[in-house]
């Protein structure tokens, strides 16, 4: 642990936030004049495989049948009905999104309601920008710098705070929270926001999700994210499990078509099919746990840098000196890493990175440990 106490920051004193987001394949493929497709993209945490199969007859079919040519069906009734039968929850107390970032949105809006949200931090930006949205006060909590490898582990903070916005696995250190440990957390705040956007992917996450918990409290908000697992990120889609009360609240006030035919489409045909999704997820946790150890052990051979265990897909390295020529290099090569200076109680010394493919990991680790020898 970096202190013996974690520090609080308040909005005054943080207002200017540096809101950058991994995934810009598309501006660094036009800049070294290369395709998207040459672009190894270790900044963003997606999984490296193709999107499956069903998602491709999915928007086909959708084409074929010409179903875009109409409105979306507004209250999203066979999508919430889908989500409920693959979680066995209400659809009451569902509400898909257009990706999980829309209803981070909307989570700052109800945080609005309650007080003080406190951000154990580092962590994912989107969750201030979202609170700015709504003139919301905040604190930053920092998170400790230095965990051991066993996970998953009990959550370190009781931060004070009338909101507590938790990211299980953590972005960006891959921390993976203890869920007996987070149902005491709830127990002590007016609203407990919950971002699983990672979990499904993460080897043994779903046991430590707190969506069967939202049955028993009306104050947590569970954050889901389809987009990452499948590979799917341009289809933006999303969904929370929460209180009737509050979703339908979020409901009168959003847009009037959030999400579009063919993500509805997608979304369904995608969690209707649970040995499909067995099999995909399998797949997933296999490639994590066998390339999460070999990079590992790779990039640890290189002096002076610290490769922080994960219980994910990413992970973050920590150098004595600054990453930034190190990341520059990369980029010229056409890799992308994640900087961390965008992140609360990180600096140039850190940078996270994303698994990528066996032949991809690689070539990944190869120019990493050239970047030092330059």
């Amino acid at each position: 642990m970096n202190k013996s106490e974690p520090n609080n920051y308040s909005t005054e004193a943080m207002q200017i936030s540096n809101l950058k987001h991994g995934g810009n394949v598309y501006a660094y493929a036009k800049k070294l004049n290369l395709l998207p497709s040459e672009i190894i993209d270790a900044s963003a945490s997606l999984v490296p495989f193709d999107p499956p199969q069903i998602v491709i007859d999915s928007l086909n079919k959708e084409i074929k049948n010409l179903g875009f040519k109409y409105y979306p069906e507004r209250n999203l009734s066979d999508l919430k009905e889908i989500i409920s039968q693959f979680h066995g929850i209400h659809p009451d107390n569902i509400l898909p999104g257009n990706g999980a970032s829309e209803l981070i949105t909307w989570a700052g809006y109800e945080a609005s309601k309650f007080g003080t949200s406190c951000i154990p931090s580092p962590c994912f930006i989107d969750y201030e920008r979202s609170l700015n949205c709504w003139n919301s006060n905040f604190i930053h909590c920092e998170l400790p710098k230095n965990w051991n490898n066993n996970f998953p582990q009990s959550f370190p903070l009781h931060p004070k705070g009338d909101v507590i916005w938790i990211t299980n696995p953590h972005n960006p250190t891959g921390q993976l929270w203890e869920k007996n440990s987070l149902e005491e957390i709830i127990k002590k705040y007016k609203l407990v926001i919950c971002d699983e956007a990672f979990l499904s992917m993460t080897p043994n996450g779903e046991k430590e999700s707190l969506i069967p918990l939202t049955k028993k409290y009306d104050n947590l908000l569970v954050l889901r994210s389809l987009t990452k697992i499948f590979n799917i990120p341009g289809l933006r889609l999303g969904y929370v499990i929460g209180s009737y009360k509050k979703l339908k609240q979020w409901k009168i006030k959003r847009d009037p078509w959030p999400l579009n035919s063919f993500a509805i489409k997608a979304g369904i045909d995608l969690l209707s099919n649970n040995q499909f999704y067995e099999q995909w997820t399998r797949q997933i946790h296999s490639w994590i746990n066998i390339e999460r150890e070999r990079v590992y052990k790779k990039l640890s051979k290189i002096e002076n840098l610290k490769v922080h265990k994960s219980s994910t897909n990413f992970f973050l390295i920590e150098s004595k000196t600054s990453l930034s020529p190190n990341i520059k290099y990369l980029e010229n090569k056409g890799i992308l890493l994640r900087e961390c200076t965008s992140f609360r109680f990180l600096d140039e010394k850190w940078a996270r990175i994303s698994l990528q493919s066996n032949k991809k990991n690689t070539l990944l680790c190869k120019e990493i440990q050239n970047s030092f020898k330059k």
